[in-house]
């Protein structure tokens, strides 16, 4: 009696077609991680890279600080309009592809930002940085998705997320250390070396993305965008985002403005708190694999609840700065551990457009900068008129504080120092023969 057991055994021999999820093998995850991880500080953190540099750019450029934090903004926003671009191409072309070609493209305007003469000229350059820069992030996440397996998967989102929240302050520290050495422009040309350095590495490392038989090209891949606007799950999770992230913001610039007296208008302070932070950046990585027993949108959900504990607690612990920092220590830590899992919730819901369903994602991270209000230098002392002065500068019928038409000149006031020693009103005539 025959049985057919050889047509219905589900061994390993018998694979399914090919999906995004399933790549003929995994990639390798501990260099994938490593890799993704240092690129996603280099490349995120040269947003922050010129809070550092702002004296040392005004000297060089002849301008104000306030006036050099517009290259900041600019790179900013740049940066979030990069996000749109970056998803869909790499849906498209892979992630590898459009990694490799952003980082030769960020090498050249990185070097090019080094040798900008004047403001207007470093602020262009320092968009064209952002938009190249902002290849990366995407293209980076969906590549985790596509070629990293499920169970690693968590654990490698949780690190590279990390990385780039940490940026912000390894990259301004980075950067004051090369600066006080050798210059402000030395901090873009160590930049742009570790960029091209870092072609070899992601040539090795990433594997390239497998396209499977579905059709379209690059117009079909930006039409997935509009479509996933137009779900409602996918519009919670970015505004859930936007409202995680402009929190972050917010709290920070509150305590920079208003914080405890140590802290407030001290920027050497407002670093040295953010650094202290640091720890949640490194701890949430770590307990990746706990928090992976729970589902993407579990986690997503108990972070966000941890996040809005904690900030209402720094509400009322703002007058002490040790509570405080604690208080922002565990901000921190929610804020790591729902940024992955948004992620992979968003990937989890849209899985024939990752890329622009990431991007998406990261353009609503990104979509507020500050403006050159918000990286003022508080180094600089600023100038206090007299009270006395003050006062004078008030007029009849204006409001106190505002300086009003200039008076008139008094009738018995001259000009002393034109060469007649008596007001003009009361010259003698001149004598007649």
């Amino acid at each position: 009696m025959s049985h057919p057991s050889s047509t219905t055994s589900p061994g390993p021999a018998a694979t399914a077609p090919n999906t995004p999820d399933q790549p003929p093998s995994w990639a390798p995850a501990a260099p994938t991680i490593a890799l993704l991880t240092a690129l996603g500080v280099l490349m995120v953190g040269q947003m922050y890279t010129v809070l550092a540099l702002l004296h040392p750019m005004a000297t060089a450029l002849g301008t104000a600080p306030e006036q050099v934090t517009w290259t900041a903004t600019a790179f900013g926003f740049a940066y979030a309009a990069g996000f749109l671009l970056a998803g869909p191409l790499s849906d498209r072309y892979g992630s590898r592809a459009v990694i490799t070609t952003g980082l030769v493209a960020a090498t050249a305007a990185t070097l090019a930002v080094s040798a900008a003469p004047d403001l207007p000229t470093a602020i262009a350059l320092r968009s064209l940085q952002g938009l190249t820069a902002a290849t990366f992030a995407p293209s980076a996440l969906s590549y985790v998705v596509h070629h990293i397996a499920p169970q690693r998967r968590g654990t490698a989102l949780t690190c590279i997320t990390s990385g780039m929240f940490a940026a912000a302050v390894l990259l301004q520290i980075g950067a004051q250390a090369v600066a006080a050495g050798l210059g402000w422009r030395a901090v873009f040309w160590l930049s742009a070396a570790l960029m091209a350095l870092s072609l070899i590495p992601v040539r090795r490392v990433l594997r390239p993305t497998l396209r499977h038989g579905t059709g379209g090209g690059l117009s079909q891949a930006f039409a997935a965008m509009p479509r996933l606007l137009g779900r409602p799950r996918m519009v919670a999770l970015y505004l859930s985002t936007v409202a995680l992230m402009s929190s972050f913001v917010a709290i920070y610039t509150a305590v920079a403005i208003a914080g405890p007296a140590g802290i407030a208008g001290n920027s050497s302070a407002i670093l040295a708190l953010r650094t202290s932070a640091l720890p949640a950046l490194v701890a949430v990585p770590v307990l990746a694999r706990l928090l992976q027993r729970l589902a993407a949108p579990l986690r997503a959900v108990l972070a966000f609840a941890l996040a809005a504990l904690t900030v209402a607690a720094g509400s009322f612990l703002g007058g002490h700065t040790v509570p405080l920092a604690l208080a922002l220590l565990l901000f921190v830590a929610a804020v790591a551990a729902a940024a992955p899992a948004v992620v992979e919730t968003i990937n989890a819901t849209a899985p024939h457009a990752r890329g622009a369903a990431v991007a998406l994602y990261g353009c609503s991270i990104h979509r507020r900068q500050p403006g050159p209000a918000a990286h003022r230098s508080s180094d600089r002392p600023r100038l206090r008129r007299h009270p006395a002065r003050r006062r004078r500068r008030t007029r009849p019928g204006h409001p106190p504080g505002s300086a009003g038409p200039p008076p008139p000149p008094h009738p018995m006031t001259w000009n002393r120092a034109s060469t007649n020693s008596c007001p003009p009103s009361r010259k003698w005539p001149r004598a007649t023969s």
